[in-house]
């Protein structure tokens, strides 16, 4: 599902939006957090890596910290969470997803949860190695 079949509020049924999102790529300057929820996210290679369950906000900053991506190994069994940093993922307004500079392979053996065994998100250790893994800048 993508951020335009999840708009409850009509923001890019809205003319004046419309016409912003195919002028002005790379995609929109804000969007509703509600409507990433459930958006897919693929590679460069157009493999599907997941999709977004969750938006975590650093309230102290307002700024987006991380994308949770959900990723189901077999037929929707064997769910794996992981905690993306925001900055990694790229919005595809032509596809309506999300694409991530990683491969399928790297992804699978990055540091994932379930979901009744989220990690201590504020802790440094965690945030920095995290950063590390996927070759981001830690803030």
């Amino acid at each position: 599902m993508n951020y335009h079949d999840r708009d409850i509020y009509g923001i890019y049924k809205n003319p004046q939006f419309a016409e912003t999102l195919s002028t002005q790529g790379p995609g929109p300057y804000l969007m509703g957090a509600e409507t990433l929820i459930g958006n897919s996210v693929v590679n460069h290679a157009d493999e599907t890596l997941g999709d977004i369950k969750e938006i975590m906000l650093e309230v102290g900053t307002g700024r987006v910290g991380y994308a949770v991506l959900s990723f189901s190994t077999y037929f929707g069994f064997g769910e794996k969470l992981f905690a993306v940093p925001w900055k990694m993922l790229t919005l595809n307004t032509d596809k309506k997803c999300f694409v991530m500079d990683i491969s399928l392979e790297r992804l699978k053996t990055a540091p994932g949860f379930d979901k009744g065994h989220w990690p201590n998100m504020t802790d440094v250790e965690w945030g920095k190695n995290l950063h590390d893994y996927y070759g981001s800048q830690w803030d």
